[in-house]
């Protein structure tokens, strides 16, 4: 509907600084001309709406300018108000609990009977299950570093199982799936770098600040650029069916096929390390490896490892 689209012109426009009638075009699959016809009509309707020419013209609002709380839809502050409740499953923090009571006052009280009738369709919990407190205590302890500047100390333990002390000044912390990172520039290795939180073995907040960084692109971030890409091969897995439960919470769906017999094949491209092994060995007697058989003797080793730290 053109309302509808009216009124994400002008949220979009809220937050961008400048945006072409081409791009605005392509966003909102239309032709150029019904942009123009739009942004015309927002004009016609009081809403400071300036248009620049040339190469790196467009539009854009007059800063001073904001909309209403009244364009947001029941729906979409009810979202709000279960996005904000996930936020306190991790922080313990007065800020959400103030920022929830504000949200919930966008609401009229025949709308707050509705929203907790609809509420309980969707529920964020970014506390994973299983997390321990102590993974709790370190966010909360590293979300205030971030917002003082603080620069914090960490006994850290990496892939390679290798342990090493770091200063770092803190950026962000990120919940990737099920896991919390810490992102922060590293004074050891004088650039950026992700660290596990779950592998932060020991965490000193300091009273040193520092003086925050520009932050690389998110978008250019390579999440598995301290795995090596070499170690991947294409490796095919034959399980019994008593684990078939468990596959679809670890693999790609489109990997994963049900033999007539009731087997159930799982084929993709895997990095062949300590977490592959570990994740065979996991699966006990339920799984074999189909190909490449170059993989059986490190899990048959591995294994028999195994057998001798029982045996002796």
């Amino acid at each position: 509907m053109k309302i509808d689209r009216l009124l994400a012109i002008t949220v979009l426009l809220l937050n961008r600084q400048r945006i072409s009638a081409k791009e605005l075009a392509t966003r909102f699959e239309v032709s150029t001309k019904t942009i123009y016809r739009d942004i015309d009509t927002l004009s016609q309707a009081g809403i400071p709406i300036v248009a620049h020419q040339g190469t790196t013209g467009g539009f854009e609002i007059m800063e001073q300018y904001t909309i209403a709380r009244q364009f947001l839809t029941l729906s979409e502050i009810d979202a709000m108000i279960s996005a904000v409740k996930g936020m306190t499953t991790v922080f313990n923090d007065q800020m959400f609990a103030t920022l929830l009571d504000k949200v919930q006052a966008l609401l009229r009280p025949h709308d707050r009977m509705q929203t907790t009738i609809q509420s309980a369709g969707i529920v964020f919990d970014f506390n994973p299950w299983g997390q321990n407190p102590a993974t709790r205590d370190k966010v909360n302890l590293l979300r205030e570093a971030i917002t003082n500047t603080y620069q914090v100390n960490l006994h850290y333990l990496n892939t390679n199982g290798v342990e090493s002390e770091r200063a770092v000044e803190p950026s962000a912390l990120i919940l990737k799936g099920y896991v919390w990172y810490l992102h922060a520039y590293c004074t050891l290795r004088e650039d950026f770098r992700l660290f596990r939180l779950s592998r932060i073995l020991e965490l000193e907040c300091t009273s040193h600040t520092f003086e925050r960084r520009d932050i690389p692109d998110w978008d250019q971030y390579q999440w598995n650029s301290g795995t090596n890409e070499e170690q991947r091969q294409d490796v095919r897995l034959r399980f019994s069916p008593q684990v078939r439960h468990r596959l679809s919470d670890i693999f790609d769906p489109a990997w994963i096929t049900v033999q007539t017999d009731g087997d159930i094949d799982v084929q993709g491209s895997f990095i062949i390390d300590d977490w592959f092994y570990s994740m065979v060995l996991g699966f006990g007697d339920q799984v074999q490896i189909q190909s490449p058989p170059t993989l059986i003797p490190e899990l048959i080793q591995r294994a028999q490892k195994i057998i001798d730290r029982y045996s002796n």
